[in-house]
């Protein structure tokens, strides 16, 4: 499974672990994901999503429905 957030498709990113002596080496960034079920009321079902904790925040504030709506719009989910 891929490490992408489904609803805002944040995902990997890549930059360098710097030392005391500011020798470089390359690293990864990955999101704060977690897998959880919303239910839809319009739908009246059920949804598992992986989404983002930065998204479950927003989630809160606007509703899955107006998420998952700008999403679609998004192109991020069908």
């Amino acid at each position: 499974m891929s490490r992408v957030c489904e609803l805002s498709g944040k995902k990997l990113m890549s930059g360098n672990n710097v030392s005391h002596s500011l020798r470089r080496t390359k690293r990864k960034f990955y999101p704060n994901l977690v897998t959880k079920r919303f239910y839809i009321p319009e739908e009246d079902k059920w949804v598992k999503l992986k989404v983002s904790t930065s998204t479950l925040r927003t989630i809160n504030k606007k509703g899955i429905s107006a998420v998952m709506s700008e999403a679609r719009s998004q192109g991020l989910i069908k």
